[in-house]
């Protein structure tokens, strides 16, 4: 399994570093409902995306080797404390890791939301989620309405408009 993985993650990479010179932006997603989603967290909870409806759910796609992801952790972190008390949740889902190596980054950046586990790339396959940080942004009503494709700055004016639009 890990040896399929490698040319994905590649490719990821590859395909990922091509767009790092410029910040990534939420931009309006046309597709629709969200794909199933229903993972364990590291300590082995199942986390489905359908216990979530009726919140502002963000579903973060990310790996501890890519840069980028661990570079915008800190302001999903940030937008989520900021948020607390209201219906905002973020899923933060590790494209097919070791959980030791999880856990190691982890350690260094301790986080107060979920982390789940992708083991075999079939959630982030599902979503399409071909660059990383993939990041979707649910509505309420289970719904995916922004993307982003690179790193973002999750506390910046425009997201947190977004953000509070469909809060409302």
């Amino acid at each position: 399994m890990r040896s399929r993985f490698r040319p994905f993650a590649a490719a990821v990479f590859l395909l990922f570093s091509g767009i790092t010179a410029s910040a990534a932006e939420l931009k309006p997603w046309p597709g629709g409902a969200a794909p199933p989603l229903a993972l364990e967290d590291l300590a082995g909870k199942i986390h489905s995306l359908a216990d979530y409806r009726g919140s502002v759910v963000l579903v973060n796609f990310w790996a501890t080797w890519c840069e980028p992801c661990r570079a915008e952790m800190p302001s999903m972190d940030r937008l989520r404390r900021s948020l607390e008390g209201r219906r905002f949740e973020v899923l933060a889902v590790n494209l097919a890791e070791p959980l030791a190596r999880i856990q190691k980054y982890l350690d260094s950046m301790p986080l107060g939301f979920p982390v789940l586990r992708d083991r075999d790339s079939a959630t982030s396959k599902a979503w399409k989620a071909r660059l990383l940080p993939a990041s979707y942004l649910i509505g309420r009503d289970g719904r995916i309405r922004y993307v982003a494709y690179g790193e973002i700055d999750w506390t910046s004016e425009p997201v947190r408009e977004k953000v509070m639009q469909l809060l409302q």
